[in-house]
């Protein structure tokens, strides 16, 4: 395929490390990319942070949408990145993930008949009540090309028919790996969060806290809170919580036992995660990188896309059970394995994905 112009649409967290490594592999290759910054990630260390610190090209655009229903801001951004595409007429757009700036993305494309790649095709949680596994479907059925992260993701789309569609179904890796191995060394340079929070060493418990189904649900958010009420009188908790959760706990009026931080950047996110003793979360990209650098990871969700690391050892779904979390974080304490196995490309997925693009 003759590619000059790729349009990048990217609005959440996860979306701007992903897009940081396949942007180094299309400027490698000569090849122009246009950048969508849709503003479904508002707080500024949850953005501009990110594109300050990992040197990812500026957006072209930012259309400022947040805050508002799924609808509405799915709705908005479609109708925003229309305007934008018929300005710029890429030749392909590039999509991340599952938000709801990937499915706008790729609506707004295959409207105007601009082929999509999906990176991170294929998974699926098989729970239709989260808004995630929508979008992320619907985006895999209208795309032209669809990257898969791991066997498991061709699997899913073989079962579900996309072999009967003309679609390029492709094992590419994972491309977080590739940015979580390129940003490590910088990390160990810049980050002084461990410092500054002075922390040691594998002396506390990296926790996140935010999917909606938790943060929504009282049940089940007073669980998880109550579960690291209850661990923080025998392990420090460091728990990185979002503006919109911390409203959320206080309107609830849930007590927290334990000290919360506001949202850091990608590299001191990757220096608490290298010298936590583990991981409790709830977030997707979080269990991979938990496995990139070799912690274990108990997941507060009651299904996970990443099933091989289940399957492998390396992570255990708990749903927002009290007891289970608990019970979980007394048995990690106590295990060891081998995370020296290539589950996700070994940090050459991007190359993969630019390279098969221009086939």
């Amino acid at each position: 395929m003759m590619i000059n112009k790729v349009l990048t649409v990217i609005g959440a967290r996860p979306q701007f490390i992903k897009a940081a490594a396949v942007s180094r592999a299309l400027q490698k290759e000569n090849i122009a990319e246009i950048i969508v910054h849709t503003g479904q990630h508002f707080d500024s260390n949850m953005s501009k942070i990110f594109f300050d610190e990992m040197d990812i090209p500026k957006p072209a655009y930012n259309l400022d949408i947040h805050s508002l229903s799924h609808g509405a801001m799915t709705g908005r951004m479609i109708e925003e990145i229309e305007k934008i595409l018929k300005v710029e007429l890429p030749d392909i757009v590039l999509v991340y993930g599952d938000t709801n700036s990937t499915l706008a993305g790729a609506l707004a494309a295959q409207k105007l008949h601009i082929p999509i790649a999906h990176i991170e095709a294929g998974l699926r949680s098989f729970n239709l009540k989260m808004p995630e596994e929508v979008n992320r479907i619907l985006t895999d059925r209208i795309s032209s090309y669809l990257f898969c992260p791991t066997d498991k993701a061709i699997e899913n789309l073989k079962t579900e028919g996309f072999e009967n569609y003309p679609f390029t179904i492709l094992k590419s890796g994972d491309v977080m790996q590739d940015a979580a191995l390129y940003y490590e060394k910088v990390s160990d340079q810049q980050s002084t969060i461990i410092k500054d929070l002075k922390l040691e060493k594998s002396k506390f418990i990296l926790c996140t806290l935010h999917r909606q189904e938790n943060t929504d649900n009282r049940e089940r958010l007073l669980n998880i809170i109550n579960a690291y009420n209850e661990l923080s009188k025998d392990f420090k908790i460091i728990l990185p919580l979002h503006p919109r959760t911390q409203k959320i706990i206080k309107e609830s009026l849930i007590n927290l036992d334990f000290d919360i931080i506001d949202p850091v950047g990608y590299f001191d996110m990757i220096q608490l995660i290298k010298n936590s003793e583990f991981i409790i979360t709830d977030s997707g990209g979080l269990q991979k990188e938990a496995f990139f650098f070799k912690k274990y990871c108990i997941t507060t969700r009651d299904e996970t896309e990443w099933v091989e690391l289940v399957e492998n050892g390396f992570n255990v779904v708990v749903g927002a059970n009290k007891e289970k979390i608990i019970l979980e974080v007394q048995k990690v304490s106590q295990k060891t394995a081998n995370f020296d196995m290539d589950l996700y490309g070994n940090g050459k997925a991007s190359e993969n994905i630019v390279k098969n693009l221009l086939a």
